[in-house]
């Protein structure tokens, strides 16, 4: 409980009266008696009041406070708190109010002053924005009470558990199944190539239309219809796909307000999205972090929801990436063919130790390795050089760059495809060369 202003104010008040009082006595200025007995009895009766008002407010009852928190938030964006003061005052009665938010959320319009009146309930609402993913718990709420004679206010601390899920923003996503899936590809950036030839799975017998190759016609059944009949063929629909996600530092490099590890997840979940709707399996394995996760690939859209519960807390390490490890692992587990999508920010370091692990693995899988370049190399390596130390940034970006284009190089070199792109660029990439595969029948 502390003093309020008007308090402070009054105090101020007679304290500076008693100075001046005493500075005219010590002039030998004839002050009248009733004046310093005015100010005794000003004195006493707001001590007086001040204690009966004291022990009043810490008599008054807590409001009860309800908390509507959203049970899931997407990282980056402002979502929308409302609190429910419920209370029994018999008089108006204006309150601070200052929910205690959970470390890792910016917040606005806290602290707010609101205003209650007899026999009604008051909502209000504050927005929080979450600066990282996890799971949060909310503990309290924090309200100044103030005195029935506003001479004092009373904080008190109320219990008001909650907690919440934040996921990467996905609204986007989920957004996209209003619409076809190709407008929405192209939407992203998203390229699609023809394919040659024809699907390798069956689908249905239909009648012929103009276009249709000779080579689809099936002969029984145009004989039995007696008019021509074609078996028309789709891209296969039981086909596998892993992501092998690199969690260690190197995933921790921060482009714009996401780091590396965070677009790559965007762009794991973009490509599931679509491998999903396109019929495929998706799964998970993550390696060199605090907490090895695995989901074997599961067809459906379920398995998005999957996906999204299972990486929604997952944070990238200060472990250095095995891949060594992560081959074993994961052949260990999958022993199906499926598509692995390697992903990672690459160095030169890693050029053995990367490409034996990558050769194990293509033996049995087909592999994709995605290599996430920091934004700030093409930034430093299109900027002009004007003096000596933007020259040695410069030419430290190239060497960088030359280094890991001969990484790049030598796994090319051993057939294994490599997307080497921006953090930003890298799900509408994934899921170009995906598709191109996929309509080329070569996964």
């Amino acid at each position: 409980m502390k003093p309020s202003r008007a308090l402070l104010i009054l105090l101020g008040v007679l304290f500076g009266l008693a100075i001046a009082l005493g500075v005219l006595q010590a002039l030998a200025v004839n002050v009248p008696q009733s004046l310093h007995a005015l100010w005794w009895g000003v004195l006493l009766t707001l001590t007086g009041a001040a204690l009966v008002d004291a022990l009043r407010v810490r008599r008054l009852p807590s409001p009860r406070l309800e908390r509507l928190l959203p049970g899931n938030l997407p990282l980056g964006r402002w979502s929308e708190v409302r609190l429910t003061l419920h209370h029994a005052y018999v008089q108006p009665l204006v309150l601070d109010v200052f929910d205690h938010v959970a470390d890792g959320m910016a917040f606005e319009q806290l602290p707010q002053r609101i205003e209650l009146h007899p026999g009604e309930q008051t909502q209000f609402a504050y927005r929080v924005r979450p600066l990282v993913r996890g799971h949060f718990h909310f503990s309290q709420c924090e309200i100044d009470l103030p005195s029935p004679l506003r001479l004092w206010s009373a904080r008190r601390y109320l219990s008001l558990p909650g907690e919440t899920r934040v996921y990467l923003d996905f609204a986007r996503l989920h957004g996209a199944q209003l619409m076809a899936v190709d407008d929405w590809l192209s939407q992203l950036g998203v390229r699609q190539r023809p394919r040659r030839g024809l699907g390798l799975e069956f689908h249905q017998l239909r009648e012929f239309r103009d276009g249709d190759s000779l080579r689809q016609i099936d002969w029984k059944a145009t004989a039995r219809k007696r008019t021509p009949i074609v078996r028309e063929y789709q891209d296969e629909r039981d086909q596998q796909i892993i992501f092998l996600l690199d969690c260690g530092r190197r995933m921790r490099s921060q482009d714009g307000e996401l780091a590396h590890f965070d677009h790559a997840l965007n762009a794991c979940l973009l490509l599931s999205y679509v491998a999903l709707r396109q019929g495929d399996a998706v799964g998970l394995a993550t390696f060199a972090g605090e907490q090895q996760r695995f989901l074997a690939p599961v067809k459906g859209q379920a398995q998005l929801n999957v996906l999204l519960n299972a990486v929604y807390d997952l944070r990238s390490s200060l472990q250095p990436a095995d891949f060594a490890a992560a081959a074993d692992s994961l052949l260990a587990r999958q022993r199906r063919r499926a598509l692995v999508v390697l992903v990672s920010n690459l160095r030169d370091e890693d050029d053995e130790e990367l490409l034996n692990a990558v050769k194990r693995i293509g033996r049995q899988h087909r592999v994709l390795v995605a290599s996430l370049r920091e934004e700030v190399l093409d930034t430093l390596r299109h900027a002009p050089v004007d003096d000596f130390a933007t020259a040695l940034s410069y030419c430290g970006t190239v060497d960088y760059l030359n280094d890991r284009a001969g990484l790049h190089e030598r796994l090319a070199a051993h057939h294994v495809p490599v997307l080497d792109v921006r953090p930003s660029e890298l799900g509408p990439q994934l899921v170009s060369r995906y598709l191109a595969w996929k309509k080329a029948g070569v996964l």
